[in-house]
């Protein structure tokens, strides 16, 4: 199969990052994926993952976009585009059908049984002002059989599909299109941001076992458990990177723009990490003396924010009952994830092991160039891609041993594609 160029974008509240990348291979899961070129740029237009600027919005998508060409020296028409925010919602469907009956059957399950039962679980009402986004088959069960993940060719009468349905604001979803067209670019699919982050952070023994993703975005924290390989449980919350500016503006009488600055080269998620000797200088108001701050009360102000965030987020994984059921423990991962000492202050809210999610591990090419953070979404984008082209191609087609099209396809391959 020759090679085929896929890009992912991320348009966060803070920074649009784009990462390019070359695919070659047979099989989704076995797809080798060459980064080719990484972009960024300062996101205008996005207020808590929602466009609220199109013009400014648009504006980041080109920039990031061309710097990633430039850097790869291709040029993309489609984007793997992440999606997020406080408009997603998300809830899990059952279907059930019989099978195995009427003339000719042999009690073999067939492709066609399975595209009846994921068109009876995907049939739920969805008011006008939501898209669906996903539709994810979690598991099959075969005649009181569970934890099937591929039912076609085994022997039985009932089947079950259990899938998660993942639907967003149908406007938010739109801007998106929006912005993306107007930058000349097309959104290829729109993608649940904490779901491409798990395929670039995440391992699937520790989505086996369960595993508490927490990206720690500009704008929002995202949360996504899995457990036994499925997805669980969806939140986000309205805090993230930007709140933590938003207090050190306050606290240190600085512009939002300084305060950023100051949290990107000075900031610590614990205060005693730093030296209470320790200072560094911010420009003075209306064009006065420059100033010197204790780097110590910067900490303080961003450990105190950070701390309340990931309460909310041990509140959040205690009330869906999974707080004891993370044998994978947490994978801290975005922008936030970069901070000093914030898997430490992590350890204190969760009883169970922190890590700090960063790609790379998959990936060839200029992949140190994405070893970071905030490049999850990202590389997870193009990581999805990369398993969605090889997959609808003819090849890929060819090798799931059945020719359908549509939803009812890219449903039925979530399973051996992606978990």
């Amino acid at each position: 199969m020759r090679p085929i160029i896929v890009a992912g974008l991320d348009i966060g509240s803070n920074k649009t990052s784009v990462v390019i990348a070359e695919v070659s291979g047979e099989a989704p899961q076995r797809a080798q994926v060459k980064v080719l070129g990484v972009g960024q740029a300062r996101t205008g237009g996005i207020r808590r993952e929602i466009v609220a600027d199109i013009e400014a919005t648009t504006e980041s998508v080109r920039k990031a976009v061309k710097e990633a060409e430039l850097m790869a020296g291709v040029t993309v028409q489609k984007l793997y585009t992440g999606i997020a925010g406080e408009h997603i919602h998300a809830r899990p469907s059952t279907g059930v059908v019989a099978v195995g009956r009427g003339p000719g059957a042999d009690g073999e399950i067939r492709p066609g049984d399975v595209d009846r039962v994921h068109e009876v679980a995907r049939a739920v009402v969805i008011p006008a002002d939501r898209e669906l986004i996903h539709a994810i088959p979690q598991e099959y069960i075969v005649d009181a059989q569970d934890g099937i993940r591929d039912p076609v060719g085994m022997a039985g009468t009932r089947l079950e599909a259990e899938v998660f349905i993942v639907t967003g604001s149908a406007s938010a979803c739109q801007n998106v299109r929006k912005a993306v067209s107007r930058a000349g670019y097309t959104v290829a699919e729109l993608v649940l941001e904490p779901l491409a982050s798990s395929l670039s952070v995440v391992s699937e023994d520790e989505k086996e076992i369960g595993v508490a993703l927490v990206e720690l975005g500009g704008g929002t924290t995202d949360v996504c458990v899995f457990l036994g390989s499925k997805i669980r449980h969806l939140a986000s919350l309205p805090w993230g990177g930007a709140t933590v500016t938003n207090d050190i503006a306050k606290g240190l009488s600085l512009p939002y723009a300084e305060a950023g600055r100051a949290k990107e080269r000075y900031g610590v998620a614990r205060a005693d990490f730093v030296s209470p000797e320790e200072t560094f200088e911010v420009p003075g108001g209306a064009g006065g003396q420059p100033r010197h701050v204790a780097r110590e009360l910067l900490a303080h102000i961003i450990e105190q924010r950070v701390d309340e965030i990931f309460s909310l987020v041990a509140a959040e994984l205690d009330r869906g009952g999974f707080t004891n059921q993370l044998g994978g423990g947490i994978v801290l991962t975005g922008g936030g994830a970069s901070l000093q000492g914030v898997v430490e202050l992590a350890e204190r809210n969760f009883a169970c092991s922190v890590r700090i999610g960063v790609p790379g591990e998959e990936l060839g090419g200029l992949a140190d160039s994405v070893r970071r953070p905030k490049f999850s979404t990202a590389a997870g984008l193009a990581i999805y891609g990369s398993r969605r082209v090889i997959s609808d191609s003819p090849e890929g087609s060819a090798m799931s041993g059945a020719s359908v099209n549509g939803v009812i396809k890219r449903m039925r391959d979530w399973i051996s594609d992606f978990f």
